[in-house]
């Protein structure tokens, strides 16, 4: 599931929410019809019957079909029923997920999911000698194997997972691993989840859920942005040990995986699942850091004048500019600003996005327990993504439907390549969908003739890019520093909150003044507790996308087409591979400036926009 933090208003009135048109809720069904489904039962007692007469069948016998007389056809059809029983684990999790995230509050979903999670872990159990065995191959005999024939096409998966082979643990040990998970990361990522979801925010004589008191923060009002922040400050406070304690688990649970795996940095771990190079990512974090006093300093030092302030309150951080009417974007005229701009750069991006609409892959009202943000989770290539929002109205709202439509599309696309290399690593995950934002940015602009909105537009969207390159680069220092930290013991619950608050400091620069309160804001960030070091592929797609953006004005022929074929690759090739047909090349040092210059063009034309009324 690729998360998004949500961005949106919460509608103050009945009215207000009423005023957004009919929301669409997802229909899962072409998943399973319920969860008393018979066929998810029926599929749940074949995956159990399937894993085991697969390791019964494989178990021990790879190095006799790599030597035996069609070595790429027996190696290619054990792979073939590998990959088939992940598409079927993969519907039955997504399944559960997906119920599991429209309330994950409700007793029966958080017991049917817990089931679920439980009995795949259990089944699955008995593939994990699977990819141990393949990465035990002698090398020549592999790579003949899959030179030609059936095992070919499985070369490019062949070929990544054999850079896991310095990490991997003997068989038993990966068991152990496996099905401890449930018990471990897994069980306090649902006591996160479930905890954010109960929690209820104080504000005058209302309780709201986290997604509208955050999003109250947005609100024209400044009373009420304060009063916002200060009722999640107190709330999280309230429950900051359990945050704490959550944190600190996770922190040790992966400094122990990561010691018995021998890898040396807190976050290569997560190099080697998005198949990145460590020193491609310290590039994008040191040329990120280095421009944050030509981006969000030199911005909020911007805004802060527009506000006639010498600094901004931190709850005016994304504050809609004064003297902007702000526009609420009924559904149906968001989803059409969308499908316009994906239309007009390819009306086959347009027509797949289309889909999402047309067949209820999107859940788009905010419901009490429902997961907060936003995401777009590809589900397995037998099916199709779905699209979880919280749509409120608000210009942010478009861009996080664009934004998610991407993933979707990117997902949709990829999936030809099957289970085992549909995946795209995270670095490339979020180029469909910023690239989505990008479109439908420029297309908003176009058609926005008054000087105010237009300049109210621009600000949103270098908002949006600071939160997406500034924000998350220091929000991967913050982990960093915590992971590193945690190695020489537990971290108090205040000792995290200064962490933050330095972390916070430094990016956001001395034109926005953090008041008390501000410490315990790290509490409520999914990121951190579901995929450690996940948040700098936003930057890494950001400016990626940024560069992609700049050929693309360029005109240069046949962009659609590589384009397409980019994002169609998923996960069968390397990064560099995939940029090289634009001229983009993610190693070198300068790729990164070319990126964060684009945030700079932008803030340089609000500078010029400074005498609009």
């Amino acid at each position: 599931m690729t998360f998004r933090p949500a961005a949106a208003y919460a509608p103050a009135t009945a009215s207000a929410a009423a005023d957004l048109g009919p929301l669409p809720e997802w229909n899962l069904a072409d998943l399973y019809a319920g969860l008393d489904s018979p066929a998810f039962a029926a599929d749940l007692a074949r995956a159990a019957e399937q894993c085991r007469s697969f390791a019964a069948r494989y178990r021990g016998n790879l190095s006799d079909l790599a030597v035996g007389v069609n070595p790429s056809a027996a190696l290619g059809q054990a792979v073939k029923d590998y990959e088939g029983l992940q598409d079927l684990l993969g519907r039955i999790m997504s399944y559960a997920g997906l119920v599991y995230a429209g309330d994950t509050t409700d007793p029966a979903r958080a017991k049917f999911f817990g089931d679920a999670q439980e009995k795949v872990t259990e089944y699955s159990t008995d593939l994990l000698f699977f990819q141990l065995e393949l990465n035990r191959l002698d090398d020549h005999l592999l790579n003949a194997a899959m030179a030609s024939g059936p095992l070919a096409h499985w070369k490019p998966w062949l070929e990544d997972i054999r850079k896991d082979k310095p990490h991997e643990l003997d068989e038993r040990t990966e068991e152990l691993f496996h099905e401890k998970s449930i018990t471990g990361a897994a069980a306090w990522n649902r006591l996160f989840d479930e905890t954010i979801a109960s929690l209820r925010f104080r504000l005058d004589d209302r309780e709201l859920t986290l997604e509208p008191v955050l999003s109250l923060m947005q609100d024209p009002d400044e009373e009420t942005r304060r009063k916002a922040s200060n009722s999640v400050a107190a709330t999280l406070r309230e429950n900051l040990r359990t945050f704490a304690l959550i944190t600190n688990t996770l922190a040790k649970d992966k400094e122990i995986s990561d010691r018995w795996r021998r890898f040396e940095d807190v976050a290569d771990s997560r190099h080697l699942a998005n198949r990145v190079e460590r020193e491609v990512v310290e590039a994008l974090v040191s040329a990120v850091r280095a421009a944050y006093p030509r981006l969000s300093h030199r911005y909020y030092r911007l805004k802060a004048k527009w506000f006639g302030k010498d600094a901004l309150d931190h709850w005016d951080r994304n504050a809609p500019l004064p003297q902007v009417a702000q526009k609420i974007y009924p559904w149906t005229e968001a989803r059409d600003t969308v499908l316009s701009a994906y239309g007009a750069f390819s009306p086959r991006m347009a027509d797949i996005a289309q889909q999402f609409f047309d067949r209820s892959w999107i859940d788009a009202p905010v419901r009490p327990g429902k997961a907060p943000g936003a995401f777009a989770h590809p589900t397995v290539p037998s099916a199709h993504p779905y699209v979880l929002l919280n749509y409120q109205g608000k210009p942010r709202d478009v861009m996080t439907l664009a934004h998610e439509l991407g993933h979707g599309v990117h997902q949709a696309l990829a999936a030809r390549q099957g289970a085992l290399m549909a995946q795209t690593p995270l670095t490339l995950a979020e180029t469909a969908s910023v690239f989505g934002e990008m479109l439908t940015f420029r297309a908003l602009l176009a058609r926005t003739a008054d000087p105010q909105r237009k300049r109210a537009l621009i600000a949103s969207k270098v908002e949006d890019m600071i939160n997406t390159v500034v924000r998350q680069i220091a929000f991967y220092t913050f982990e960093r520093e915590v992971h590193t930290r945690r190695r020489q013991g537990e971290l108090t619950a205040d000792t995290l909150c200064e962490v933050w608050m330095g972390v916070q400091g430094e990016s956001l620069g001395p034109s926005i003044r953090l008041h008390p309160g501000y410490e315990t804001f790290w509490a409520y960030i999914p990121h951190f507790i579901h995929s450690p070091f996940y948040v700098y592929a936003y930057a890494f797609g950001d400016c990626l996308v940024n560069s992609l953006y700049g050929v693309y004005r360029k005109s240069e022929a046949g962009f659609v087409e590589r384009y397409f074929a980019m994002l169609e690759a998923g996960g069968s090739r390397h990064h560099s591979e995939l940029l090289a047909p634009f001229g983009l090349d993610a190693t070198d040092p300068a790729f990164w400036s070319i990126g964060l210059s684009m945030i700079e063009e932008l803030i340089g034309e609000l500078e010029a926009m400074e005498d609009v009324a």
